[in-house]
């Protein structure tokens, strides 16, 4: 539908479900969800011109001085909130942000993504990407105590979830979010939702829809969800497994090639894309995996990327090619292992995107597949290989970042900046702070 058929849509649609409150959806820099509602008499105006709000009050917006902002919004994401009431409902609309003479806000993460998706599609590319989100049931928000001994697609009485995974998906579904499939994962009390792929600014989206559906469900139950990337030492940590796959305007799948059977069928433009996530992942790390927790889950053991390398069957690999259906020219895509659920997920598939595009415009050559845990060899070697370590630690992903011509042409002078600044000061205060693993390593031995 056209931006006119959209609007006259909803506003149909919101005069005939009797919708009394529409709640106007954006994030912060830090991937925060923010809201604020207006009554449906004000939606027309909205999305004529726009509705404004103190963009003072939202992490990485404006300053004070120039705080006026406007959210726009946009009428092909208006969906019903299913867990409100049907009489005098609430509905919800993503918006994209502008300052007041209407240009788009330099700091509005879905308007970097949305810029960086048209510029791909005017080179003759739609991206596509699925998320699949790892994420915890716990008691409370106090401790992370585990509510199950469940592990990988366990179907047994200690898995508690099942009933939540099922409500989550069918409150999904009702926001026109296609699941996949739902399962318990590795460690205890974890869960995973996988979401069908989409163009990449709605995948977006869904990953914003689908944290908030997660929690409000385990709420609603008395429970929390959490997404923190390692709440619990000794077992797994969550991750944000996303799958990207380019397609042409004719629907045609540009990551595969017709190949010998046994192959990859990945065509030229797919392994210059990887080249590319693989060069620029030490620098967009930061913006993947952007908490001090988040590198707690990136330690070597086999199932979680560590250097950069691609491969089919090793799941420590940053960039894994599935091989579920091999030669099936619309399910070749590859996935990134590195993200995790921690992530703003605009400015996360803006970076992996621009990294790839970087690629394919270079022509980067591919490096040798990966087979084993690279883990096991030398630094030496792997740097002869061209193979880098990623960042160790939230400090090294920010002198990575900081470094890095590609994200600041990609994300912009105040997104780029603002992100510094606010890593600086968490790893700094990160470092002030005495812990408990310390005080039980040193503080008798002193």
């Amino acid at each position: 539908m056209t931006n006119e058929q959209n609007i006259d849509f909803v506003l149909r649609t919101v005069e005939e479900r009797d919708i009394r409150f529409v709640r106007l959806w954006f994030t912060d820099v830090l991937g925060n969800m923010k809201s604020f509602a207006i009554s449906p008499e004000d939606l027309e105006e909205a999305f004529e011109e726009g509705i404004g709000f103190d963009g003072f009050a939202v992490d990485g917006f404006a300053p004070l001085e120039e705080s006026d902002m406007l959210a726009f919004p946009d009428p092909a994401t208006f969906q019903i909130l299913p867990w409100r009431p049907a009489e005098r409902g609430v509905a919800r609309v993503f918006c994209n942000i502008c300052r007041p003479g209407g240009e788009p806000f330099e700091g509005d993460p879905r308007g970097r993504l949305r810029k960086l998706f048209t510029q791909t599609e005017e080179k003759g590319y739609i991206f596509n990407a699925g998320p699949e989100i790892e994420f915890f049931y716990f008691a409370d928000d106090e401790l992370p105590t585990p509510l199950d001994n469940a592990g990988y697609f366990d179907l047994t009485p200690s898995d508690s979830a099942r009933d939540l995974r099922r409500n989550t998906t069918l409150t999904l579904e009702k926001m026109s979010i296609p699941v996949e499939y739902s399962y318990h994962s590795n460690a205890p009390s974890q869960n995973a939702i996988s979401l069908r792929y989409a163009e990449g600014l709605s995948c977006a989206d869904n990953i914003m829809t689908a944290r908030l559906v997660v929690k409000q469900e385990a709420f609603e139950n008395g429970l929390f969800a959490s997404f923190m990337p390692k709440p619990l030492t000794g077992v797994s940590g969550s991750g944000l497994f996303v799958f990207e796959s380019l397609f042409d305007h004719e629907g045609n799948n540009v990551f595969w090639t017709e190949d010998e059977p046994g192959t990859t069928h990945l065509s030229d433009l797919a392994k210059h894309y990887i080249a590319g996530i693989l060069k620029y992942a030490p620098e967009f790390t930061l913006v993947t995996n952007p908490t001090v927790n988040s590198y707690k889950r990136l330690v070597p053991n086999g199932e979680v990327p560590v250097y950069t390398t691609w491969g089919r069957k090793n799941r420590s690999a940053l960039v894994r090619i599935p091989m579920h259906k091999p030669g099936k020219a619309a399910s070749t895509r590859i996935e990134l292992r590195l993200p995790d659920p921690s992530c703003n997920p605009y400015l996360m598939l803006a970076a992996t995107l621009a990294a790839g595009m970087k690629g394919v415009e270079d022509e980067l050559p591919l490096q040798e597949e990966s087979t084993v845990d690279v883990s096991l060899v030398s630094e030496r070697e792997l740097a002869a290989k061209g193979i880098q370590r990623l960042p160790r630690d939230l400090g090294e992903a920010i002198d990575a970042f900081a470094d890095s011509e590609l994200m600041r042409e990609t994300l912009g002078d105040h997104i780029v900046d603002y992100l510094l600044a606010e890593k600086r000061a968490e790893w700094e205060e990160y470092n002030a702070v005495v812990t408990d693993w310390e005080r039980h390593k040193y503080y008798a031995g002193f």
